[in-house]
């Protein structure tokens, strides 16, 4: 395309969202219909400001245990086989082959599968800087985690309204909780900095990237372009530049493939992790642990027993009890999240284009504590 049909595709694209995001006093009035359409769309920034600018009145009472350590051991599959031995013959199962999930992709020259192995451990030895102290919000003299809540909820939306990659929105998260873990904030210009992180996060991930002008429409033109690219200086140097840290994406769909998912799993998955994504409290987990939690939670929802099999262990490097405190609050998550204020997640996820997933039962078996073995093949 030359630059003035880009140019055309663009103001197209902006002008089919401007109606179901901001309000112009430049604009004809509506019709009726149309009116009724518009209400119905994304929350107006306004909503989200009034939100983050009232005063919290109830605080918040949320434990904020120790970070839970990133590399934590596990029973290897040789010494499970070794623990076998005292076993009765004829209780003794035949052991679980671990499936190569990369054969199929041989051919592949994109999937790379000669380098995989190694960029999936580099992922993992990288992840701690991905990490924020779980209790950083105390640092915030301006701000809690119910404000932090909001906004991700709202650009959740956004993203989902703009089409945007799945890429883009965890980079988005990831580089609001950096910024905020090392930079004060006031109230009012919050929302400000989760415009910015996802404009960074667009020009990392995306092929096509909203204008600054995108970003201060959907404010409600709260901010101008100038502040927008204030911000973005401000953020990149707080930040130190360091804007591609592994989240829970590529560990996502790499436990996916382990585990063989089916789209109604894959749906799932991704449904859980979002969930996580609003919740403050979650960020006490890294990225890997979210990831291969959400694939786990999902497998057992869908199936209705838990199971994690010898291929997913080996891949995630977590077995089936490192998963289950994470998982327990995902189940929690996904138990209320059609209630309360933030419901955008299970409004985005409880649409024709997912599968109608949220309204899937939450796996409320989960959160006993009694163990259970794999269901009986």
């Amino acid at each position: 395309l030359s630059n003035r049909q880009e140019e055309g595709c663009q103001k197209k694209k902006l002008d089919s969202l401007r109606p179901s995001l901001t309000r112009s006093q430049d604009e004809e009035p509506l019709c009726a219909e149309e009116r009724k359409k518009l209400k119905q769309s994304v929350p107006s920034a306004n909503d989200l400001v009034d939100c983050i600018l009232v005063e919290d009145e109830e605080e918040a009472t949320l434990d904020h245990p120790m970070p839970m350590s990133l590399e934590k051991p596990y029973t290897s599959i040789t010494e499970e086989a070794d623990l076998m031995e005292e076993v009765e013959m004829e209780d003794v199962s035949v052991e679980e082959p671990i499936l190569d999930i990369d054969v199929s992709d041989a051919k592949n020259t994109l999937a790379a599968v000669e380098y995989v192995k190694d960029l999936y451990s580099f992922y993992r030895k990288m992840e701690m800087f991905s990490c924020v102290p779980v209790d950083y919000m105390m640092q915030q003299i301006d701000l809690n985690e119910k404000m932090r809540a909001i906004l991700i909820d709202w650009l959740i939306e956004v993203h989902d309204k703009f089409d945007l990659m799945n890429e883009t929105l965890f980079l988005t998260v990831n580089l609001i909780d950096r910024f905020l873990s090392k930079k004060g904030v006031m109230r009012k210009k919050l929302q400000l900095v989760g415009l910015v992180a996802l404009l960074l996060a667009c020009k990392y991930e995306e092929v096509s990237v909203p204008v600054v002008q995108d970003l201060v429409l959907i404010s409600d033109r709260a901010y101008t372009k100038y502040d927008v690219l204030e911000m973005e200086k401000t953020m990149l140097d707080t930040l130190q530049f360091n804007v591609s840290l592994p989240t829970q994406y590529p560990f996502l769909k790499r436990f996916l493939k382990a585990a063989q998912a089916e789209k109604k799993c894959e749906m799932l998955a991704s449904f859980l992790i979002e969930l996580a994504l609003v919740e403050y409290e979650m960020l006490r987990f890294p990225p890997s642990l979210l990831a291969a939690t959400a694939v786990y939670t999902a497998q057992c929802t869908l199936d209705g027993f838990r199971q994690w099999n010898s291929t997913c262990e080996f891949h995630s490097h977590y077995s089936q009890d490192q998963l289950m405190e994470c998982s327990r609050k995902m189940v929690s998550l996904h138990d209320k999240a059609a209630t309360g204020k933030l419901t955008g997640v299970y409004r985005k996820y409880n649409t024709f284009k997912f599968g109608y997933i949220a309204k899937c039962e939450a796996a409320l078996f989960l959160l006993s504590t009694v163990s259970h073995h794999h269901h009986p093949s």
